[in-house]
């Protein structure tokens, strides 16, 4: 299983249509490309743990964990239409992004 993992914080300055646009776009790429098996998307918990949100260098307010069964399947989704639209958005309508793929395997493999 591969983990495309994305993390962002919407600009504060986003009208409420900007950002049902990029609910619509994160939308349409889940809906139109076959080889996302499983997606999650949340908003940050935060706990007020001393010690624990303290040690994080940059605040996310997003994620998009976008669950695939292979690397094929992964660039799949990178080169489909519905991700470059995706993109675009997610990048003009944040302050900060980051993504990640990561290879899931078991504890015992690390």
């Amino acid at each position: 299983m591969i983990s495309h993992v994305v993390l962002f914080r919407p600009k504060p300055t986003l009208s409420a249509a900007e950002r049902q646009a990029l609910i619509d776009a994160l939308r349409r790429a889940i809906s139109g490309i076959a080889a996302i098996k499983r997606t999650t998307v949340g908003r940050r918990l935060l706990l007020n743990r001393p010690g624990y949100e303290t040690q994080m260098t940059e605040h996310f307010e997003y994620s998009a964990i976008l669950d695939f069964e292979t690397e094929a399947d992964l660039r799949a989704y990178l080169d489909h239409p519905a991700h470059d639209d995706l993109g675009k958005l997610l990048f003009t309508a944040s302050e900060a992004v980051i993504a990640y793929d990561f290879a899931n395997t078991t504890l015992d493999r690390l």
